[in-house]
């Protein structure tokens, strides 16, 4: 296995999770903004969920985001 390439491909689909992620995250923020439904200083609870097709991988992060 070469560690280098290893590491480009997973560099490459975690910049189009990071980039395609925050987009997601921006607009329904937004939108439940302007609904009413999401005030200043509240916060959002998120959740990302990594797996694999084969499902022997798992991980979970939970956060939440300050709406400021």
């Amino acid at each position: 296995m070469d560690e280098d390439n290893l590491n480009i491909e997973i560099r490459k689909f975690l910049k189009k999770v990071g980039i395609t992620s925050q987009r997601e995250i921006e607009n329904y923020i937004r939108k439940k903004f302007s609904e009413g439904g999401l005030k200043e200083g509240q916060s959002l609870e998120i959740k990302m969920e990594l797996s694999s097709n084969n499902g022997d991988l798992s991980h979970t992060i939970k956060e939440k985001i300050k709406v400021i």
